[in-house]
């Protein structure tokens, strides 16, 4: 049985995805699967309900935890908030508390120069990633109170480095980190701890941008002197585990950048 056994965790873009070769290739995989290895009831969330079933059959299976699967897209012209008041709801109901949130999901047009990219664009990565992580939070924030939790958002390099052809990307991942400061200073009288991670994983939209704009790619995202890419549960997973522990309460606030071979290993 893990530290997490009996606690609640709600995963955005948690659907199961693979590289190449088979291996896992999703962030918001990875993390769920390290999350399951603790014994955490696991809620995730993601637009391909496909994708979400197939999460749930690998990890009940494999681990035996429970797994809410709950289809959910945050996007331009929908209800937004009821969006994600029914993934909340549906979590109370099942589970009963939240424990752990992690904003994972985010969408984008990388490789599109800031001169090409439409209004279009530009929303799709605003309204998946920092809407999303907005209506998350708020709607969260009652049961987190509750719970003492933790919050762990997602920004990126491409943000903090000004990347080639990720113009709305970058201006979202920046704006979650914004956000996520403002939201560990007034939710600290609440003990609840706010972190964002920048990481650098190699996943099947990183596979696949490699291969669909190869110079940006070349550009932009370098090898870490460890020679290879975070793993997503390995590394990038074991890390949200590690943050959910009370021995990080007092990193709240901190912008935690892993590359290959930085991550938290058991």
């Amino acid at each position: 049985m893990g530290f997490l056994t009996g606690k609640t965790v709600i995963i955005t873009g948690g659907g199961r995805a693979v590289l190449k070769d088979g291996s896992c290739g999703s962030i918001g995989y990875g993390i769920a699967t390290a999350f399951a290895k603790e014994g955490a009831n696991l809620v995730i969330t993601g637009r391909n309900l496909q994708k979400l079933l197939d999460a749930k059959e690998e990890l009940e299976r494999l681990y035996g935890v429970k797994v809410l699967p709950v289809q959910a897209d945050v996007c331009a012209g929908a209800d937004n908030e009821a969006v994600v008041k029914n993934v909340v709801k549906q979590t109370i109901d099942t589970f009963g508390d939240i424990h752990v949130l992690i904003n994972n999901a985010q969408a984008s047009a990388s490789g599109v120069p800031l001169a090409e990219h439409t209004t279009e664009q530009f929303d799709l990565a605003m309204y998946s990633g920092l809407y999303a992580t907005f209506y998350y939070m708020k709607i969260c924030y009652d049961y987190l109170a509750k719970t003492k939790g933790t919050v762990i958002n997602f920004a990126s390099g491409a943000g903090l480095f000004g990347n080639f052809g990720q113009c709305a990307y970058a201006a979202a991942k920046e704006a979650i980190r914004g956000m996520s400061r403002v939201a560990a200073t007034e939710w600290g009288k609440d003990d609840i701890n706010v972190n964002v991670i920048c990481p650098l994983a190699w996943t099947s939209q990183l596979e696949n941008w490699a291969d669909k704009y190869p110079e940006a790619f070349a550009a932009n995202v370098k090898m870490p002197p460890m020679g290879h890419y975070g793993d997503v549960e390995m590394e990038i997973g074991r890390a949200c585990v590690a943050m959910c522990s009370p021995d990080f309460k007092y990193m709240s606030g901190e912008t935690i950048t892993l590359e290959g071979g930085m991550g938290l290993r058991p």
